[in-house]
């Protein structure tokens, strides 16, 4: 139970950092004429990773649910997913929040992970809404929850990705061109 409480506390301060890091974005992209877009779905969010941390906890401490006989590995996964959150957000920037903010006439970030595909940030959020219920047998909250963001997504990124596409005159769909030996 230990283990269960000292990694639930940390993830729960890395997101509370996140929400500061996000709120200080938001602040320098809007005094730069940046605006919000998706608005109508954020409430939403905010419930489904709430709901997630809460539906943990309770599955693990009322259910007790023990540490999986994989956790070494499954803990080591989740690392490196956190290795793939920090290298996100370090790419992005003060482009990086969780709202969708985006800025007229910016230049699409192609660096780091954005450089091999376009949302990896949401790659990371499936991976530990997986991985961290997994780590302590809470199968109910992954299966959940995994639908859940799932929905979320398929929500969000359209929103998300039309807005970039708008905002940045169409650079976002620009797609390398794979060279074909002659």
């Amino acid at each position: 139970m230990q283990i269960f409480i000292f990694t639930i506390s940390f993830v729960i301060l890395q997101r509370i950092s996140e929400l500061i890091i996000a709120k200080r974005n938001e602040k320098q992209m809007r005094k730069l004429g940046a605006y919000e877009v998706g608005a109508s779905h954020y409430p939403f969010m905010i419930l489904l990773h709430a709901g997630f941390f809460i539906s943990l906890i309770v599955e693990v401490i009322v259910f007790e649910r023990s540490i999986s006989p994989f956790f070494g590995y499954l803990l080591f996964l989740f690392l490196l997913v956190q290795s793939l959150r920090v290298w996100c957000l370090s790419s992005l920037g003060m482009f990086w929040n969780t709202k969708i903010i985006v800025l007229p006439g910016a230049k699409t970030v192609k660096t780091g992970p954005y450089a091999f595909f376009k949302h990896p940030n949401y790659l990371v959020v499936c991976c530990e809404i997986i991985l961290l219920p997994m780590m302590f047998q809470a199968y109910f909250t992954a299966i959940v929850f995994t639908v859940l963001n799932l929905i979320m997504l398929s929500i969000r990124i359209p929103i998300e990705n039309k807005a970039l596409i708008e905002a940045t005159n169409g650079e976002y769909t620009y797609n390398k061109k794979i060279q074909h030996p002659s």
